[in-house]
């Protein structure tokens, strides 16, 4: 399964996206973490929860199973159940690929997935965890993320979404592309065309995509960063 991912910081002081791949027993996982903030300590912690979520994923054989591990995980953190906390949190979104099965991809907050057939089809498997999808407002206000206590009634409750949701891909051959808001939103809100930014190697089309985003970013250029991964239709071993 050859794959890529680029990033470029934008106008942030520190690159607090991360990506990680994990791969177990046939199982790869793919994960793309967006960083809530920014800093030395925000940076730090988004690189080894990127690097959690995957070998979880991949060990689980599922993203959403592997994501919800991670969640439980850092939202069981005694320090984080003070109001007064400031500890780091991220959005999430995971993809796991298993030759010959459905793709797997789960996330919490505004990550996206979205995987390219063949045929040059787009096709969007996520729902943003943010205040527009749920109450018309800001998309900067994410409704959920790795990091919150939050379980998922109490999410529903508020939200009218779980803290975890989950979608299935396609089995058969094609491109993934997990991408964060800093590389989506400006090329979206510019009306261009994403598939466009897909063409080339996983490599090309990862570098042609940021560049793009930060080219086309309105007054602010925030973290942009994506991962891209061809994933095969046979079910041989990648």
């Amino acid at each position: 399964m050859a794959h890529a991912s680029a990033q470029l910081i934008g106008d942030r002081s520190h690159q607090c996206d991360a990506t990680a791949t994990y791969t177990h027993d046939g199982a790869r996982a793919f994960v793309l973490c967006d960083g809530i903030g920014s800093g030395d300590e925000v940076q730090a912690w988004t690189l080894a929860a990127a690097r959690r979520i995957a070998r979880a994923a991949a060990r689980h054989a599922d993203a959403e199973t592997g994501l919800r591990t991670v969640y439980d995980l850092y939202a069981a953190e005694p320090e984080r159940c003070s109001p007064f906390a400031e500890l780091p949190k991220a959005c999430a979104a995971v993809a796991v690929a298993i030759p010959g099965k459905p793709l797997t991809v789960a996330w919490c907050g505004d990550v996206r997935a979205y995987t390219l057939a063949p045929g040059g089809a787009l096709r969007c498997l996520t729902a943003d965890h943010n205040s527009r999808r749920v109450f018309g407002g800001s998309r900067n206000l994410v409704t959920s993320y790795l990091g919150a206590t939050e379980s998922d009634d109490e999410r529903e409750a508020r939200y009218r979404h779980p803290a975890i949701e989950s979608a299935t891909g396609p089995t058969g051959a094609c491109r993934l592309l997990l991408a964060s808001d800093g590389a989506y939103e400006p090329l979206e809100d510019s009306a261009r065309d994403l598939t466009h930014y897909l063409t080339g190697s996983p490599k090309q089309a990862a570098a042609a995509f940021v560049t793009a985003a930060i080219d086309y970013a309105a007054s602010h250029a925030d973290n942009a960063t994506v991962l891209i991964a061809d994933l095969p239709a046979t079910d041989a071993p990648a």
